[in-house]
């Protein structure tokens, strides 16, 4: 009678574990349940004003520029830390972006493009895995350092424009501190 009830937990266990979210060691394959969560409908903000701009140090493997507009990131309803984002190339191209990160699932959605003062809605508006890339480095940071650096859950808006204006990212202030 003992021997069955063993097999009987240990069986639960194993099926248990079976539905747990699995990591192959790649950061990009790793399955995270998405249930029980709905975005909400995005208002796009105004269009970002050259004042409010920060820069985001994104390291060295790029020379593009990265700023936020601290003006326009906010938190939703959803979770999601909503934000404009402008990026000067080493040519003098200016690339505008209404983006949100999600911390709980550390992913990155683009909402709308920017072009003379005129939003346009992203036709392929999906969430994609935040990874670190040479060229677009910027998401990474950003999740990391500024809107996710506790873990799962945004960092609250003030917060986050202090650090972005320091220039120095929570995650690492919170290493030198210790």
């Amino acid at each position: 009678m003992r021997l069955s009830g063993i097999l009987v937990l240990v069986l639960s266990l194993s099926a248990c574990a079976s539905k747990a979210p699995v990591s192959t060691g790649d950061e990009d394959e790793v399955d995270v349940p998405k249930t029980g969560w709905s975005e909400i409908e995005v208002q796009l903000p105004p269009y970002p004003d050259p004042k409010n701009l920060v820069i985001v140090e994104a390291g060295s493997a790029t020379s593009h520029k990265f700023y936020i507009d601290t003006s326009s990131i906010s938190i939703g309803e959803d979770g999601v830390v909503r934000y404009v984002m402008v990026t000067k190339t080493e040519g003098g191209a200016t690339n505008v972006s209404y983006e949100g990160i999600r911390c709980e699932t550390r992913e990155q959605k683009i909402f709308a493009f920017g072009s003379n003062g005129q939003w346009l809605r992203a036709r392929d508006g999906k969430w994609q895995r935040i990874v670190l890339r040479d060229l677009k480095p910027y998401p990474f940071m950003l999740w990391r350092e500024f809107f996710c650096a506790s873990g799962t859950r945004p960092v609250p808006v003030r917060r986050s424009v202090d650090a972005l204006k320091r220039g120095v990212g929570l995650a690492q202030s919170r290493a030198t501190d210790e």
